[in-house]
């Protein structure tokens, strides 16, 4: 189990995490929600080593009300580096997919099975990361530059999973994929989850993550402002209204409003209504004038 207590991550004078306490367990998908600049990337780099706490001249002023606690099963992880976190069993899918780009798939996939744990399991690792994502297993003999978008994030992902992680987080997984690319990659996931590795998720695209979650935290200006199951927060309206844009009730009008349109007549119907009629009565004018020259000599040419 991966667990963060109280934790927090200052830049310079800037704080982009305050107090975060968030848990994932093997075999489930936790979604991190939140709006840009919420935190979410920086709470993935925290977990994976890639922020360097002891560099900060304020360390002790900054930290001094805060556990700061990172655990793995038990054991304390915070300010780790990078390879011991790996080590430990946890891999990230970093945003941007960050790719040998000159190296062939099946390169790139060896290098994800460096770290020790994961050297033994390599053959298993690499017969399983082919058979979740089938188009690498056609490609593995292809630069990785040369791939599409959607293609070189199965193999970011692949690589991550050939480390043999307890926990796999990924940062912005969808980012730029079509449709079908996106759909294909969840369904990955929900079979990745399924070998009991925990997936902590960074994700843009809502629906579809809550689809496969089993819980999720809401991200707002670096603190947790709600947790809940997945079902629960996809039938939040608040979180309908400010993550999904759907799900909004459009309020009645008020009496105020439906008294103004009564006099003013702004319906949409009494518009045409009264277009209508002013059209009929010129053509009745129109009728009349008519008839009134025929039968009036003096008004013929």
């Amino acid at each position: 189990m991966l667990e963060c207590r109280d934790l927090s991550v200052f830049y310079g004078f800037h704080q982009a995490l305050d107090g975060i306490s968030i848990k994932i367990d093997p075999g489930e998908i936790v979604t991190i929600l939140g709006a840009n600049g919420a935190g979410k990337s920086t709470l993935l780099r925290a977990i994976a080593g890639m922020i360097d706490f002891d560099d900060d001249d304020d360390y002790e002023e900054h930290y001094e009300n805060y556990a700061n606690e990172i655990t793995v099963e038990g054991t304390s992880i915070f300010d780790w580096d990078p390879h011991e976190v790996v080590e430990l069993g946890i891999s990230l899918v970093p945003e941007g997919r960050e790719l040998f780009g000159e190296l062939t798939v099946l390169e790139n996939l060896t290098l994800g099975a460096y770290p020790k744990r994961a050297r033994e399991r390599q053959a298993e690792n690499l017969e399983f990361v082919l058979n979740v994502f089938p188009k690498l297993a056609e490609r593995r003999s292809q630069i990785a530059r040369t791939m599409s978008g959607g293609e070189q994030q199965m193999v970011a992902v692949g690589r991550a999973l050939m480390s043999s992680p307890k926990i796999l987080m990924l940062d912005e997984p969808s980012l730029g994929l079509s449709p079908l690319l996106c759909t294909e990659l969840f369904k990955a996931l929900a079979e990745i989850r399924k070998t009991g590795v925990g997936i902590l998720l960074v994700e843009q695209n809502v629906k579809q993550s809550l689809k496969i979650a089993d819980r999720g935290y809401l991200l707002e200006t670096g603190r947790i402002t709600h947790a809940d199951t997945a079902a629960g927060l996809a039938g939040d309206q608040s979180v309908m209204r400010a993550y999904l844009g759907a799900g909004v009730r459009t309020p009645a009008k008020s009496t105020s409003r439906q008294a103004t349109d009564e006099i003013l007549g702004t319906t949409i119907g009494g518009l045409i209504d009264s277009a209508l009629g002013r059209l009929n009565a010129h053509i009745d004018e129109k009728r009349a004038a008519r008839k009134s020259r025929a039968s009036d000599p003096d008004q013929q040419d």
